[in-house]
């Protein structure tokens, strides 16, 4: 008797707390989609990369999803159009995407020579969810190759149900403290540039040692997270003071924390808030061990799950408000966007995020160089940076969407002052 198949679901999903924001901002030269790239010691080969997503994504319901929108919200309904479809990679990466095109999937996968990369709107999920993507779609085309890879960390088991807890949204699980946090609005610093022409994106990365950077950040009593929030916050400080200005501001940078490491939640969809390390020139010059500490003492204030739980309880307290819940959906998306580009855009100079050290099934690491993430294009004119590590390489990605690239300069060249060697890669044109 031939074994029964599984059933798709046939379920739709709401969006969740974060991912309510994302489709309001899109524009024809916009979106929010990041990108996730694993580089394989072999060449890939594109037909077996087709079969491996094919089966893969199986196991990821809400990854394979079209938005639809209706009359109060948008929603995630399940996606059997043919497709995704791998392409050869681009040289302008996260590109805007149409939520008609691509056969209404929010996700694209690319390969170039060693690397497979996987692109994906932000409503879909954060990077925790889309490496799971990745690395399980990694996992199947290495097995098809005849290579063993064991499940475990971010390889799922494709044979597997999906764990209820991977669809939920986690937020309003933990959105339980009995008060809600202010949040500080005063208008940073933001980086002035030639905008670059539309679909171009500038790549900058930076490929070091871990080890390295570990031994420096140690010297001045920190973190690597805080060593490079800080060094970020240094570079963004001498590109405003070389610019001539009517007024100083804030420098700030936007720092998404992954809630998952307080909150227990196995969730792949978005589940995460921001932070915003920041100092203050008006108050006076800064040193960079002085903006170490602060960056320090502030990292430890913030993040702990006593505050970020009222972070998230601030975050859910509108969607949960029975009038705003019955306002016409073409009216939330007006004032959305209309806070988010006069208050929550202006609230940061530069954005990073750090992903940490990528682990993988021990059997699957003889095949792997490095990872890459970015977080794509930015909103407005600014940059974003990402960090990772994989084994003994860490790499930094910028992008952004000007042709200056004066505080990546800064950002290095900091770096190499401080006796790390940086190997520098980008898909800028060389004059």
């Amino acid at each position: 008797m031939p074994t029964p198949k599984r059933t798709e679901r046939k379920t739709w999903y709401k969006l969740d707390l974060s991912a309510i924001v994302y489709p309001t901002l899109q524009r024809r030269d916009f979106s929010s989609v990041y990108r996730l790239s694993v580089v394989l010691k072999e060449p890939v080969r594109p037909d077996i990369l087709q079969r491996a997503v094919d089966t893969a994504l199986k196991r990821f319901p809400t990854y394979k999803v079209a938005i639809r929108k209706g009359l109060f919200w948008r929603y995630l309904e399940p996606n059997n159009r043919p497709g995704p479809f791998v392409q050869p990679d681009i040289s302008n990466p996260c590109m805007p995407m149409p939520f008609k095109a691509n056969n209404r999937y929010l996700i694209r996968i690319y390969y170039h020579e060693c690397r497979i990369a996987f692109e994906a709107h932000h409503s879909l999920g954060d990077g925790t969810g889309g490496m799971c993507v990745l690395q399980t779609i990694t996992a199947v085309y290495l097995r098809l190759l005849g290579h063993t890879v064991s499940n475990g960390g971010f390889v799922l088991d494709v044979d597997a149900e999906p764990d209820p807890e991977e669809l939920e949204d986690a937020y309003m699980r933990y959105a339980n403290a009995q008060v809600r946090p202010p949040r500080p609005g005063e208008k940073a610093y933001r980086v002035r540039g030639t905008k670059e022409p539309f679909y171009t994106l500038n790549i900058i990365d930076g490929i070091m040692s871990v080890k390295e950077v570990m031994a420096v950040a140690a010297k001045y009593n920190a973190t690597v997270t805080e060593y490079l929030n800080s060094v970020l916050l240094y570079a963004l400080m001498q590109k405003q003071d070389n610019e001539w200005h009517r007024k100083k501001r804030p420098l700030k940078i936007a720092m998404p924390v992954n809630l998952r490491r307080f909150f227990p939640s196995k969730t792949l969809r978005n589940f995460i808030t921001m932070i915003y390390p920041s100092i203050d020139p008006r108050l006076g010059e800064y040193t960079f061990d002085e903006i170490v500490v602060h960056v320090h003492n502030y990292m430890r204030y913030y993040i702990n799950e006593k505050f970020l739980r009222g972070d998230i309880t601030t975050n859910a307290a509108t969607q949960r408000n029975p009038v705003i819940r019955i306002v016409p959906l073409f009216i939330k998306d007006f004032t959305v966007r209309f806070f988010y580009t006069k208050v929550q855009d202006r609230n940061s100079s530069a954005g990073l995020t750090n992903m940490g050290a990528l682990k993988v099934p021990e059997d699957m690491k003889p095949h792997i160089r490095r990872f890459d993430i970015y977080m794509g294009q930015p909103f407005s004119s600014r940059t974003n940076c990402a960090v990772s590590s994989f084994g003994d390489t860490l790499t930094i990605n910028f992008a952004s969407s000007i042709k200056e690239s004066d505080v990546e300069r800064y950002f290095f060249r900091k770096l190499v002052q401080d006796g790390i060697h940086v190997k520098i890669e980008s898909n800028r044109q060389k004059p």
